[in-house]
């Protein structure tokens, strides 16, 4: 974690699902990898581990993945990859390529100052705050679509996100939203600063957004 007082943004997980398009016999896998994990009567799917990257993929008989433990989009299609081509090289029949998909980025973050909360309960749109039972505020954000937990310490967890771009995009508009109601305070003379968005994603971010707006209007 970072300092006290510092700005920063670290993917704790990413999970990635692959979709395989065949039946696979998770027996013969256990014959084959006798480190995996499979308890059919307690849970349906395999659990494949890997040490680099180190990641857990859950395989199922209808061919569906399930990886968890990535710390980036690459690392996630990586392991799933990864764990396909030992599969295959051990004699498990796999026909075609999986389709990849991204379902959910974690981040954790910071933004360096005291937030608010209790006015943040008023200041944001669509929180959920109940100090007595959690001392998070829940904070759904629409665009991009994601849900950050914020503490009063400027600590954060930011969860939704199927793109790394999404979760520095929501966090920073977090920060400029929070700044310009007045609900973040830092101690020093000078403002810790998140790091900076690559201007090309911004650019691509900011396409995606008028393209909703456009489809909103239509309907």
């Amino acid at each position: 974690m970072s300092d006290k007082g510092k700005a920063f943004i670290n993917i704790e997980n990413v999970v990635a699902s692959a979709t395989l398009k065949q039946q696979i016999d998770l027996n013969a896998i256990v014959r084959v990898f006798p480190g995996v994990e499979y308890r059919p009567e307690q849970f349906p799917g395999l659990v494949y581990r890997l040490k680099k990257p180190k990641t857990a993929t859950l395989i199922f008989s209808s061919g569906k993945m399930v990886c968890t433990g990535a710390k980036s989009e690459r690392q996630a299609r990586k392991a799933v990859l990864k764990v396909i081509d030992e599969l295959k090289r051990d004699g498990i029949v796999i026909l075609g390529k999986p389709e990849i998909m991204i379902q959910n980025i974690v981040a954790s973050a910071g933004l360096g100052g005291y937030i608010d909360l209790e006015k943040a309960t008023y200041g944001l749109k669509k929180t959920m705050y109940e100090p007595e039972q959690f001392p998070g505020l829940i904070y759904r954000m629409d665009e991009p679509k994601v849900v950050i937990l914020l503490f009063a310490s400027g600590k954060l967890v930011c969860t939704g996100a199927k793109k790394e771009i999404q979760v520095h995009i929501a966090v920073n508009k977090l920060q400029e939203i929070l700044e310009s109601k007045n609900l973040i305070f830092y101690e020093g003379p000078e403002k810790p600063r998140l790091p900076p968005l690559p201007n090309k994603e911004k650019e691509k971010e900011k396409e995606k957004e008028k393209e909703k707006e456009k489809e909103k209007d239509d309907d």
